[in-house]
């Protein structure tokens, strides 16, 4: 069984967690193209961000509806990044996971392990009785409404993936001001919602709690042995 080092960072600024995770992936790429192992592991980093929004590679700007004045007033911060999809936000009482896995180590390509992180999201979300599901022709989770929007994003998913290294990851929404999605147009889609599972509880829930059934879940689904 693959080991993979469980990290948890607690609360981290999003540039300072992206470097962090840009340094594993190329360890473990100079390791792969070298031969010679550097001494790190593939790693599954856990955090929470300040108040940030994310624009993938592939995304377009005008989906973030405020300007760099109102950025500064709510005591957010703006960043291009390298991974797909398009904008996003991290913030407090969001599960941010940063998987750096080695999937050719693992034995599976990028939509098996696109698959398996949204299953372990789905999975979790059965422990607080929330039934979510994926759309299709969308990745992430997401969980049906009775009343408008009918479908909400409760996960939202994006990666990079080189010489088969993963980085970037999954963003859960768990105890989230759900606010801040509204200074956007989340994932791009101007017709869908997004929640939390405070949200479909109606209570918040604690985050460790969440933080140490998904690792469990995630460890069983990429068949990995998590080491602190």
């Amino acid at each position: 069984m693959d080991q993979v080092r469980y990290v948890d960072l607690h609360v981290k600024e999003y540039k300072d967690t992206w470097d962090f995770q840009q340094e594993i992936q190329n360890d473990l790429i100079r390791a792969k193209n070298t031969g010679e192992h550097t001494g790190t592991l593939p790693s599954l980093i856990f955090v929470e961000h300040p108040h940030v929004y994310t624009l993938g590679k592939s995304g377009k700007e005008d989906n973030l509806l405020i300007n760099a004045e109102f950025l500064r007033s709510i005591n957010a911060t703006f960043y291009h990044t390298d991974r797909g999809g398009d904008i996003t936000y991290h913030g407090p009482g969001q599960l941010v996971g940063y998987p750096v896995f080695d999937l050719e180590q693992l034995g599976i390509g990028a939509k098996t392990y696109i698959y398996r992180i949204e299953e372990s999201i789905i999975s979790l979300l059965k422990e607080y009785r929330i039934d979510a599901a994926r759309l299709e022709g969308a990745t992430g989770v997401w969980v049906k409404s009775e009343e408008p929007p009918l479908l909400r994003k409760i996960c939202a998913i994006g990666v990079k993936i080189s010489r088969g290294i993963t980085m970037h990851g999954f963003a859960l929404n768990v105890n989230t001001d759900l606010s801040y999605f509204s200074w956007i147009n989340p994932c791009g889609f101007t017709d869908k919602g997004i929640t939390s599972i405070q949200n479909q509880t109606g209570s918040p829930v604690e985050m460790e709690k969440v933080k140490g059934i998904l690792s469990e879940i995630i460890a069983e689904q990429f068949e990995i042995e998590l080491i602190i």
